[in-house]
């Protein structure tokens, strides 16, 4: 049982070391959890002659008014032999084995924190005592209740040493340790006063009488330790503490210990209740109470813990790596990043993400649309025949077939097909460009990093753009090779005149009339149709190779060119972090290390029972 008190004290130790001393956080708390024994009192209760009597050494400081002014977690650990000794957490290589001393260091170290006034901070002092004469317990003592500020000190020092001792009580797993002085009525305890508001049927409090022996003549506090005068769900425990006489002469507290004893024992009022009274036998039950409260809280302690660490993994997850320190590990940290980026943005592409099946509606719906609302029909009316066959003849027309008139009326229809190739091209550049303000808003890592966000952003923005460029200039190619060099075979299975019937030695003037001019335009209109079907199976082609498939394999290779030309400073200026979130991931780091230790301690000792 005596390694459970010990698993606590480690992993309180551990908190106050990390900052976590229950107060209201950010962060998740561990402290709070941890079963503690909390010692409530009113100033001048004798609260700090009861933790001297369970320790038996005079180490408290004393003096007038508020003298406790931070909680101090008192850690008692029973050696078998060997000299008495104590330890600060915020001194560890260092043992005092002269208790005057450790009354000036608790002095000293709560003037760090709270500067020579009268302030309070509820920063514990972390105190370790090993000694033959204790027992494994661990105390938090807290500044005593007051009624009044004294001078040097706001008025708001009452309310605020209550808020602090009520913080602390009002946890579920708290035990209260409530010194009342039998000198006085028990309904005006602060101590029995503030722990019924927060523990009203005393299921978690622990009365203790101080000052029994100074009663006035011919009273007893029977009553009261019986638990008629208030009822806790323990027996309330009696004290004899030394008397401020005793403490002038140095009066040893083990002969104290022993004139309590014998003071129960030899009155007649308290001789049947002697088995259970005294600063001895207080700490033999507190400690073994603590040590059941630990044992019955360790599953749901163990259950916390790991629903804690899975929460802070998750965040750290989520605020991603530290920024490395050297310009190699910022350079490969930046290049993780960007490449994460660009894995996101090829998922969009092959449709492990959503966005690229936008393309394929551009060359399935778009660019049909676009060539269909050409109208080359049109465009090869009557009339606009007509005036291309007379205006190729020239002076002299044409002997067998107007060839040139072929040719201006399929490359003027073909010409149009650039419209809709350039459409293409920018279309798709425009979901290519969406997919990348989308990949940098999926990659976590650019969310960190404003500047790098902003520059990667640009490179790949500006990749694109000479990706169009260039995917531009082959498609518009593309139809420019359907208008520079027409396919002869489709005009060499044309019908024939003389094959229909024809005279061929009609007036040359009869082949401009309407039926003559009417099948050039149909000629014309299969063969640009035939073009048009051909472009239209190409152009995705061109696309897909000049901007896809290129964003695919080179995006942001022009930005790690000139990355690896880039100074230190540079870098450290890409990876510009909010310090708020750099704390806030230090910070977490450092708590899940408490938790996953703490996790392998309380498993250590949950196996070994």
């Amino acid at each position: 049982m005596e390694n459970l008190i010990s698993l606590v004290n480690k992993i309180q130790r551990a908190c106050t070391a990390l900052g976590d001393h229950g107060e209201e956080s950010a962060l998740p708390t561990l402290w709070d959890a941890l079963p503690a024994i909390a010692v409530v009192g009113g100033q001048s209760s004798g609260k700090s002659s009861v933790l001297e009597s369970i320790v038996g050494k005079d180490f408290l400081p004393r003096g007038a008014g508020i003298v406790t002014r931070r909680p101090l977690v008192l850690q008692l650990h029973k050696i078998n032999e060997g000299r008495e000794y104590a330890e600060f957490m915020h001194l560890p290589r260092k043992r005092f084995t002269d208790f005057a001393a450790v009354r000036k260091e608790i002095a000293d170290e709560t003037d760090r924190e709270t500067g020579r006034s009268k302030q309070i901070s509820s920063v514990p002092i972390h105190l370790s005592i090993y000694s033959p004469n204790v027992v494994n317990l661990t105390l938090v003592d807290l500044p005593g209740l007051t009624k009044v500020a004294v001078e040097g000190q706001p008025e708001s020092i009452v309310q605020d040493i209550e808020n602090m001792v009520r913080s602390f009580i009002e946890k579920p797993n708290c035990i209260i340790l409530a010194i009342s002085p039998a000198n006085q009525d028990l309904a005006t305890s602060d101590a029995i006063k503030i722990s019924r508001e927060v523990d009203p049927r005393g299921e978690r409090t622990f009365g203790v009488l101080t000052k029994i022996d100074l009663m006035d003549k011919g009273t007893d506090a029977v009553d009261m330790l019986e638990g008629r005068s208030y009822k806790l769900q323990f027996p309330w425990i009696g004290v004899v503490n030394r008397s401020q006489a005793d403490i002038n002469k140095s009066v040893d507290m083990i002969a104290a210990r022993r004139r309590e004893y014998e003071y129960f024992a030899n009155s007649p009022e308290y001789r049947h209740l002697a088995n259970r009274m005294g600063s001895e036998h207080l700490g033999k039950m507190l400690s073994k109470h603590l040590e059941t409260v630990i044992k019955s809280r360790i599953p749901g302690l163990q259950s916390l813990i790991s629903k804690t660490i899975n929460e802070l993994e998750v965040e750290l997850s989520r605020l991603g790596k530290p920024i490395a320190s050297d310009a190699g590990g910022k350079l490969y940290m930046i290049m993780e990043i960007c490449r994460n980026f660009d894995q996101v943005f090829k998922e969009h592409l092959d449709g492990v993400r959503s966005g690229g099946d936008k393309i394929y509606s551009v060359f399935d719906n778009q660019l049909p649309a676009a060539l269909k609302r050409l109208q080359f029909d049109k465009h090869l009316s009557m009339e606009n025949v007509r005036k291309l066959i007379t205006e190729a003849d020239g002076y002299q027309p044409h002997l067998i077939a107007p060839e040139q008139g072929y040719r201006r009326l399929i490359e003027s229809s073909l010409v149009t097909i650039r419209g809709p190739a350039e459409a293409a091209v920018d279309a798709v550049h425009a979901i290519l460009k969406d997919l990348i303000h989308k990949a940098m808003a999926e990659t976590m890592e650019l969310k960190q990093y404003p500047t790098l966000r902003v520059e990667v952003g640009t490179a790949a923005i500006d990749s694109l753009e000479r990706m169009r460029g260039e995917s531009k200039k082959a498609t518009l190619q593309l139809v420019d090779m359907e208008c520079c060099y027409l396919t002869v075979d489709f005009f060499r299975k044309l019908p024939q005149d003389i094959e229909k019937g024809g005279n061929p030695t009609h007036s040359i003037f009869d082949r401009y009339n309407d039926s003559y001019l009417r099948r050039i335009g149909t000629n014309v209109l299969s063969y640009v149709n035939m073009a048009c079907a051909s472009l239209r199976n190409s152009i995705p082609k061109s696309v897909v190779h000049g901007q896809v498939r290129e964003a695919k394999r080179s995006l942001l290779d022009r930005f790690f060119t000139e990355l690896g030309t880039k100074e230190s400073r540079y870098l450290a200026k890409l990876l510009d972090e909010d310090p708020a979130i750099m704390q806030r991931r230090t910070n977490l780091a450092k708590r899940l290390e408490l938790y996953r230790n703490a996790q392998a301690e309380i498993d250590a000792v949950a196996w070994s029972k």
